[in-house]
C-alpha cells in the first residue's frame, strides 16, 4: 500500500519568480515596487543571508487589501 506524502506546511515567503506566478504581477513590477520603496524590507519582502529576495505572501495580501477601489 502506498502512503501519501505528508502535507507541506504553508509557505509564507517565495522567490520573486514564484510570487509573480502566484499574484499575476510581473517580476519587473515586483522589482520596481521594491526599488521605488512601495514595498519595504521587513514588511513586504526580506533578503536571505545570501542576498536573495523573498516576498512575504501574507504582507502582499495586506497590501492588496489596502488598495482603494477606483470609482467607475
Amino acid at each position: 500500500m502506498i502512503t501519501p506524502p505528508a502535507p507541506l506546511p504553508p509557505v509564507h515567503y517565495v522567490t520573486i519568480a514564484r510570487a509573480a506566478e502566484m499574484t499575476g504581477l510581473s517580476e519587473k513590477a515586483i522589482r520596481r515596487k521594491i526599488e521605488d520603496g512601495k514595498w519595504l524590507a521587513g514588511r513586504e519582502y526580506r533578503r536571505s543571508p545570501d542576498g536573495g529576495i523573498f516576498i512575504d505572501l501574507r504582507a502582499y495580501e495586506k497590501w492588496v487589501e489596502r488598495i482603494e477601489p477606483r470609482a467607475e
